[in-house]
């Protein structure tokens, strides 16, 4: 009877963590063919044939990639903004 048992529930593991390995690799398959890094008039093509949620996915990548270059050069604008008020107000005040 417990035999019986743990060949049972030994056999529902092995099956769900065999479903969830066959769904991973099937992504993983169609993940790495389409993979296309940027875009241009050339690979136009390339870029027609993925799904949407492919090219949404890209988009949304490029999106970030973006904000996150803009939020580094307004830093570096804020930096050099308080550097050159900092300057121009001890030379105020060593003039007076």
């Amino acid at each position: 009877m417990f035999l019986k048992l743990v060949i049972i529930f030994l056999f529902i593991f092995i099956f769900f963590n065999l479903k969830k390995f066959l769904k991973l690799n099937r992504k993983n398959k169609v993940l790495r063919t389409k993979k296309f890094t940027t875009f241009s008039k050339k690979n136009l093509n390339n870029w027609m044939n993925l799904t949407k949620k492919e090219r949404y996915r890209l988009l949304k990548q490029d999106s970030l990639k973006y904000m996150d270059k803009r939020k580094i050069l307004l830093e570096e604008i804020r930096n050099e903004y308080k550097k050159i008020s900092r300057e121009n107000s001890e030379g105020n005040i060593k003039k007076k």
